[in-house]
């Protein structure tokens, strides 16, 4: 395949590079320095100084005003997850939007992002110990098994971090101080005996030059197979929304019905005849003809039941993928206060496999006289006086569209930590250069004209059966296609009508920075910390090689198309916190204040900024709350991609019946910044009289102007029919009013608003307080996000999506949560996990008749034991095998694998 070749020519260079600079580990975030408390002990750090994401002040003592959310040991190993995308998607503040399991048939396909509130994984900053790296908004990059904590700050940091940081930001910090030699194996299958996943990772880290010197560098690969049988499970199949049949305007029926076993109509894989005296009959493989046996109900392009099949019977419900991770970081102490690092990073990961078959939803037309139609039917059709007929095709016999792809990161870095005035000021400075290839290919894709050519298919002088171009054209390459009837084409007619498409691109980051904290005066109430430094970055995309057909767009549907562009951007930001008072055991008080001034090459300049103060109370309780205008500039996709195809089923309120349609879409170069007004609010108590106990809660509120958005098939038709005639400009019909094609650009259009509150509870109790001979302690975290609105708003239709949890939808539950408990000892480990999801409607914005989603509750087993240097583990997700709710596509909120069961065993020493 051509995204093979692809694949070996970068995996060379990017590996060559990789080890040039030695795999990654990147400089510590430029953040404030707390040291937890026991209660907050989530990464086991033992009470060592940690690096904590929301704020650029590190002093020790902060308290930073901004809500952070930290995923230690514990929290990583429970559902023995295998990415940290999908250890943060168990989180009640993230959406599973991008998982494999939620894009299945499109090429984001094996990708996992990380999405904030819901609002969108554009709008959620993932830094790579402290600073940005090219490719991990694809978390896969990310090496799960060297990840010591993730810091998750939940609400807007453009002001510290940039643009991007607008619903919060995902800081994964690295082990950088690794040592020993850790090697780890386990695999994982689910009940039905599919989704079957192994891996295995090493690391490596050692101390030199009596511990000035440290290097470590480590390995991983990952094979998920997949699950392909979406009858497997209940409730998946071909679902669909389906126009309920006994829906009248006056009978207070509802005009959609959610329905299994949604087929086509008008075509069959053998040919299905949809016009004239023959309709309803379609080919066998010799070419006879038999009545098709139709479902019920039915309409004119879809049916429940029946011999026939969809696109989606196709899709698999889980994608699978290879992986391969690479990493390491040298550091080296030139001096007792200054310290050089040099890290780099790669990571590979690939697949190929059946996404679904081109399909003509009855809009081939033949002529009677066609050479491949038997005599009988002819004469059939002569009888009825009918010359021409039309034919639906499901090409399951050879144009099974096969999806290949291989997405390869690499990326290096250079810096410097240091700090003078006897470790008061701090300083960092580092540059970076990244790339990441993204190759893909589409096998057995219908050429448009090469097809229609194909099928007009006549008899030369000689009685031979050719192509009508070759009787005036003797020499062209066409070949007459015969598809009346499974299995009947020739290799060459194939050959000529379908292809390979293929194309890609190859995304640069090159990223430098410097940055200086410290005390600048001592005050009545303490020092008065500053921060303030200087970034730049370019960000680039070039298209890779296009197949030559999708260059003059000969496809019928899928056509690559070129992407390229490049903008740069030049940033200073300052940070101050003041101490107001001091009065230690009853209150200290402080405030906090940073901005950002961002110069884009593309958009020009623009600020962000943040106001916010502290205050804690008889050492107990932590008042906090921050104000803060964040921003986010568009990507280079939703700037310079130039076309894109996907395919949707819609439901059309203005005909009442559903329509399988093309979405077009594209860039915009003249798109402007996002603009968002963040509040938040919180107090968190650590009550003295309980040790180790931890009570928190935060309330949020985000508004976001002018946001960047490529609507949704299902959104144009919607918003059309709500009274906003700006989209219906973009839906094509044919003469029968049905929908044709929607076209969908990205733009700045809407407003996006959410608010909502966060709680957090830990407790670790020593099993040394119920008992002086027990030993191991029990550790105890439940985290919930209630989220009371979530809007979008374009000046004509405010949709409110709080409670839209259908896959097909852009909502979130109202209720998200998880507690666990977990009883550690030298020996080993058990734990209990429940995840709640709340339940809902499938879509709100349209009227369906079974709309209702409950709520599930996930219940996860795991445990650990100790033996020497190994340990052995095994967890059980999804203990009771909950059934998905109905399913069109694949789930962002609900587990539609059903129970999972994994095994592994790790050696250390």
């Amino acid at each position: 395949m051509r995204y093979g070749n692809l694949r070996r020519g970068g995996s060379r260079a990017a590996m060559a590079a990789a080890l040039a600079c030695g795999a990654i580990w990147a400089m510590p975030a430029t953040a404030q320095t707390v040291t937890t408390p026991p209660a907050a002990d989530t990464a086991s750090d033992g009470g060592q100084d940690v690096v904590v994401t929301g704020s650029r002040i590190d002093i020790g003592g902060f308290d930073a005003p901004t809500p952070t959310t930290v995923v230690g040991a514990t929290e990583l190993r429970l559902g023995n997850r295998p990415s940290i995308g999908q250890v943060l998607n168990d989180l009640p503040q993230f959406r599973a939007t991008t998982t494999p399991q939620s894009t299945v048939a499109n090429t984001s396909s094996g990708t996992t992002t990380a999405d904030l509130r819901g609002l969108g994984s554009v709008r959620t900053l993932v830094l790579l110990n402290g600073r940005r790296s090219v490719g991990v908004g694809d978390l896969n990059v990310i090496p799960l098994p060297l990840v010591e904590r993730v810091e998750i700050v939940t609400g807007g940091a453009a002001a510290a971090y940039g643009s991007g940081a607008v619903s919060g930001v995902v800081n994964i910090l690295l082990d950088r101080k690794a040592k020993g030699l850790t090697l780890d194996a386990q695999a994982g299958i689910s009940s039905r005996g599919d989704a079957a996943r192994y891996s295995a990772d090493a690391s490596w880290g050692t101390s030199f030059a009596d511990g000035r010197g440290h290097f470590a560098i480590g390995g991983s690969f990952t094979k998920e197979l997949g699950a392909f049988n979406r009858d497997s499970r209940p409730n998946i199949g071909s679902t669909a929304v389906y126009a309920n049949p006994t829906y009248t305007a006056t009978n207070g029926q509802s005009a959609f019905i959610l329905m299994r076993d949604v087929n086509f109509s008008n075509a069959s894989p053998g040919g299905l005849i949809v016009s004239g005296a023959l309709a309803g009959q379609t080919f066998n493989p010799d070419g006879t003809l038999r009545p098709f046996i139709f479902g019920s109900p039915r309409t004119s392009q879809v049916m429940v039941g029946g011999e026939g099949i969809s696109s989606t019977d196709e899709y698999p419900m889980s994608a699978p993928y290879e992986r391969y991770n690479s990493y390491g970081r040298l550091s080296f102490d030139v001096a007792d206060d200054t310290t050089l690092w040099v890290d780099g990073l790669y990571n590979n990961i690939s697949a190929q496999y059946l996404f679904y078959s081109e399909v003509a939803r009855g809009n081939l037309t033949f002529s009677r006289d066609n050479p491949f139609l038997r005599t009988d039917i002819r004469n059939q059709l002569v009888a009825a006086g009918q010359t021409t007929f039309s034919l639906g095709r499901i090409f399951t016999d050879y144009g099974q569209r096969v999806f290949g792809y291989r997405r390869s990161t690499w990326e290096g870095g250079i810096g410097i930590d240091g700090s003078f005035s006897d470790g008061r000021w701090k300083y960092s400075a580092f540059y970076s250069h990244g790339e990441s290839r993204d190759a893909r290919s589409y096998q057995n894709q219908r050429i448009t004209t090469n097809l229609a050519n194909a099928l007009d298919a006549v008899r030369d002088t000689s009685g031979n059966i050719v192509c009508r171009v070759a009787l005036t054209t003797p020499n062209t390459p066409c070949r007459p296609l015969d598809v009346f009837g499974s299995g009947r084409a020739s290799k060459e007619a194939i050959a000529y009508a379908f292809t390979e498409a293929y194309g890609g691109t190859n995304e640069t980051l090159d990223s430098g920075g410097f940055s200086l904290r410290g005390e600048a005066l001592s005050l009545w109430a303490g020092p008065l910390a500053v921060a303030i430094g200087a970034e730049a970055r370019r960000e680039g995309i070039t298209s890779l090689d296009i197949d030559p057909v999708s260059r003059v767009r000969g496809f019928t549907q899928l056509n690559f198309a070129p992407l390229d562009g490049s903008f740069s951007v030049k940033e200073g930001f300052g940070e101050v916190s003041l101490p107001l008072l001091d009065a230690k055991g009853t209150a200290e008080i402080a405030v906090n204040a940073g901005a950002r001034y961002s110069d884009y090459s593309n958009t020009g300049g623009i600020w962000s900024w943040k106001v916010g103060g502290t205050a804690r109370l008889f050492d107990d309780l932590l008042l906090r709350v921050t104000r803060s205008r964040d921003i986010r500039s568009a990507g280079l996709s939703e700037l310079y991609t130039t076309l894109t195809t996907t395919f949707n089923t819609v439901a059309d309120p203005f005909t009442g019946n559903t329509a399988s349609t093309v979405r077009y879409g594209g860039g915009n170069v003249n798109l402007t910044p996002e603009v968002a007004q963040t509040f938040t609010a919180g107090v968190t108590w650590s009550p003295g009289f309980i040790p180790r106990l931890k009570l928190s809660a935060d309330y949020y509120s985000i508004d976001i102007d002018d946001i960047i958005v490529a609507p949704t098939a299902q959104d144009i038709v919607t918003r059309c029919f709500n009274g906003q005639t700006s989209m219906c400009g973009q839906i094509e019909r044919n003469s029968a009013n049905a929908i044709t094609a929607i076209y969908a650009t990205f733009v700045n259009y809407a407003r996006l608003k959410t608010k909502g509150i966060d709680f957090e509870a830990s407790y670790v109790l020593p099993m040394s307080d119920l008992s002086s001979n027990a030993s191991g302690q029990l550790r105890f975290r439940a985290l919930g996000t209630y989220t009371d609105t979530r809007t979008s708003d374009d000046g004509i239709t405010v949709l409110e999506t709080v409670g839209t949890v259908g896959d097909g939808a852009a909502g979130v539950p109202r209720w998200r949560a998880n507690a666990s408990v977990t009883y550690e000892s030298t020996g080993g480990s058990v734990d209990l996990r429940l995840r709640h999801v709340g339940g809902g409607v499938y879509n709100a914005a349209v009227d369906i008749s079974n709309n209702a989603i409950s709520a599930k509750t996930y219940v996860d087993l795991g445990a650990r034991v100790n033996v020497g240097p190994f340990t052995l583990y095994g967890t059980v997700n999804n203990l009771f095998d909950l059934d998905p709710p109905l399913t069109t596509y694949g789930q962002i909120h609900y587990d539609q694998i059903g129970r999972y069961y994994s095994i592994g065993t790790s050696l250390k020493f």
